[in-house]
């Protein structure tokens, strides 16, 4: 296939501008898609406001976006188990295959690793892409594209559910209700844990939780939040998720815990650092783990989806044309107290 496509580019901070580009070529083992979905990611909008994340520093001009899902219009002449007209949700990084990490299983901690939108490797804000087709993975007839977009997100959430170990019968409270808060808890539910709590500071965030299938919200800024989950649980929680990269938040997860519990490390601090009660984490023999994106995660999120499992369809609280990607995203970053979720619609 060849041709133009129209690419987002950001030019600046908090600029965005659409070019023409050509259309990629799909190497013999990648396919050609067409984007029809791409979810604006937290990292996107850490991006668009500040220009870095960490080491990680953008050089404009730079395309965002690293959430997509879409349709094959072409595959290369390797590629076996994919044909055009297959909807599919594209796993955003290419790994070495070589390194002890990938070697081992642990492919989400390759340190030769090209991921979409991570500096300075561009991302998917744009019509057409190529991708490794063992990296597409094939959506049934009842996952739409969009949803296929948002895989990328909840396969998070249910990374954190599976390093958490969380099972039935156990109680678990999620700290933050933003997207990754909402697709924890969905993923914690989904392998049975019975009662799943949801904290923040933000009632919409919690609302959203609460239409979710959360079985109880805290409002942080109102209540106690350590308090309000040991009465909820009735002495203390199994697990924590905690995902909103708060020092507070953080300390009142290892608050709520009872001894022998669990608290898996999921948001970013913007600090970099925390200050936390060790004391009391040693007190009751608390374990903390902490995760790194996903591995081995999208065929059992797909799955989740396709069965009813998993409502993911619902996090999302909007939808943006393309030829919009500039208003998207300056709301998606000064109105995040009603925008949960944003999903940038890239095909007519």
């Amino acid at each position: 296939m060849t041709g133009k496509m129209k690419v987002a580019v950001m030019t600046g901070i908090e600029k965005m501008d659409i070019i023409e580009r050509d259309i990629p070529k799909p190497a013999p083992n990648e396919a050609l898609i067409k984007l029809e979905y791409v979810g604006v990611c937290g990292s996107d909008l850490h991006y668009y406001e500040s220009g870095r994340i960490g080491g990680f520093v953008v050089k404009f001009p730079f395309v965002l976006g690293h959430e997509p899902g879409g349709v094959v219009v072409e595959v290369g002449s390797q590629v076996k188990r994919l044909k055009p007209g297959d909807k599919v949700a594209l796993e955003p990084g290419k790994t070495c295959g070589h390194c002890e990490f990938c070697r081992t299983g642990r492919y989400n901690l390759c340190p030769d690793v090209i991921f979409f939108a991570t500096p300075p490797v561009d991302g998917v804000f744009q019509e057409y892409a190529v991708h490794e087709a063992d990296l597409c993975f094939r959506l049934p007839d009842n996952v739409s594209t969009m949803e296929g977009a948002l895989i990328e997100p909840l396969a998070v959430g249910f990374h954190a559910a599976i390093t958490g170990d969380a099972k039935l019968g156990q109680t678990a409270l999620v700290t933050g209700s933003g997207c990754i808060g909402l697709v924890s808890m969905l993923a914690l539910k989904a392998r049975g844990v019975s009662k799943v709590f949801v904290s923040d500071v933000v009632q919409k965030r919690l609302d959203k939780a609460k239409a979710l299938g959360a079985d109880a919200v805290i409002n942080g800024s109102k209540e106690d939040v350590v308090a309000a989950a040991q009465e909820l649980s009735g002495g203390g929680l199994d697990l924590v998720i905690e995902t909103s990269g708060t020092e507070t938040a953080a300390g009142q997860g290892m608050g709520v815990l009872k001894k022998g519990g669990t608290l898996v490390f999921v948001g970013y601090s913007k600090t970099g650092s925390m200050n936390l009660p060790m004391s009391l984490a040693m007190d009751r023999e608390l374990t903390m783990k902490t995760i790194f994106r996903y591995r081995h995660i999208y065929p059992l999120a797909i799955d989740a989806v396709s069965r009813g499992i998993v409502n993911i369809k619902d996090i999302v609280t909007n939808v943006f044309d393309f030829d919009d990607i500039q208003n998207a995203m300056d709301k998606s970053v000064h109105d995040k107290t009603n925008i949960v979720k944003s999903v940038i619609k890239i095909a007519k």
